[in-house]
C-alpha cells in the first residue's frame, strides 16, 4: 500500500497483449483499466484513450505523484516515457536493472528476468510470505519461485493457453476457431466441444503437472498464487492453485515505488 501518498500514483503494467493502468491514492487501488498493447500507438493516442477514464474517476493526471512502469515490451518504452511526461508531468520510473526491489535474485543473469516477474515476486512475498510460487497467465504462462529465504530462485515459462489454441486453429486445416473456456462435459460430442475439452483440460494438466513437481521440489511447501487474464479460468480446474490475485502486479509496483521513493 501507499498510505503516505495523497496525490495519485499511476501504475502501469505493460504485457504483450494488454496494458493495465492502475490509480493508487494512498488507501487502496482506486481503479484499474486495461487497454490493448499496441506498439504503433503514439503517446498522444494513449493519452486520448486514458484521459476520459481518469476523468470518470475524478483524477487529474496533472496531479500525479509518480508514474511507475513494468514493461515486457521494450519498443513501447519511448512512447510510455513521452506519455508520462506529457500527460502526467512526471519522469516515469521503469522497473529495470538498478531499481531497488529488495528482492535477492538468484538467477544466472538477473537482467534476463522480465520486469513483471520481479514485480509479481515482490508483491507475493510481501502479501503471502515465502516460500511462494506465482503463476502468471498471460501471452506466456510463467511460474516463478520465491524460496523460504525470500529469494527469487527462478522459474518456468510455457506458451499461454490462448497462443496454444491459436497454433491448433492455424495448423489443423479441418479445425476451426472456438472459444477458450471450460466445457460443459469432458467428452465432447461435437468438434467444437472436443476442441474446448482438449484445450482446457490439456492446459490444466500442464499447469498442475508443473505445480505438482514444484511442490515436491521446493521446500515449504510453497503457497500457490495465480494472476493474469486467464487465472480464474485455470484456477477453477486446478488442484493446486489456492489464490487468484489480479492486483498482484500493480501492488508490486506500489511496493517498488515506495522503496525507491524512500532511498
Amino acid at each position: 500500500m501507499n498510505p503516505a501518498a495523497k496525490r495519485p500514483l499511476i501504475l502501469v503494467d505493460v504485457g504483450n497483449t494488454n496494458t493495465v493502468f492502475g490509480i493508487d491514492r494512498g488507501e487502496d487501488l482506486l481503479e484499474s483499466f486495461r487497454l490493448s498493447t499496441d506498439t504503433e500507438r503514439t503517446a498522444d493516442e494513449y493519452g486520448a484513450l486514458l484521459l476520459p477514464l481518469f476523468d470518470r474517476f475524478g483524477v487529474d493526471p496533472g496531479d500525479a505523484e509518480a508514474v511507475v512502469v513494468s514493461s515486457v515490451v521494450p519498443p513501447l518504452q519511448p512512447t510510455l516515457d513521452r506519455l508520462a511526461r506529457r500527460f502526467f508531468g512526471q519522469e516515469p520510473l521503469f522497473v529495470e536493472p538498478g531499481v531497488k526491489t529488495g528482492l535477492p535474485i538468484r538467477y544466472d543473469n538477473p537482467a534476463e528476468v522480465g520486469a513483471d516477474r520481479i514485480v509479481n515476486a515482490v508483491a507475493a512475498r510481501e502479501l503471502y510470505g515465502s516460500p511462494v510460487v506465482v503463476v502468471d497467465f498471460g501471452t506466456a504462462t510463467t511460474f516463478d519461485v520465491i524460496n523460504q529465504a525470500g529469494e527469487y530462485t527462478g522459474g518456468i515459462i510455457t506458451p499461454g493457453i490462448s497462443i496454444s489454441a491459436e497454433a491448433l486453429f492455424a495448423q489443423a486445416s479441418r479445425l476451426y476457431r472456438v472459444d477458450v473456456r471450460r466445457p460443459d462435459q469432458l467428452v465432447g460430442r461435437t468438434t467444437a466441444g472436443a476442441m474446448q475439452s482438449g484445450i482446457y483440460y490439456g492446459y490444466i494438466g500442464l499447469v498442475d503437472g508443473i505445480l505438482e513437481r514444484l511442490l515436491r521440489e521446493v521446500p515449504g511447501p510453497p503457497k500457490i498464487v495465480a494472476t493474469g487474464g486467464q487465472a480464474e479460468l485455470i484456477a477453477g480446474g486446478s488442484r493446486y492453485i489456492e489464490t487468484v490475485d489480479q492486483r498482484l502486479t500493480l501492488l508490486g509496483l506500489q511496493q517498488i515505488y515506495a522503496r525507491n521513493r524512500e532511498s
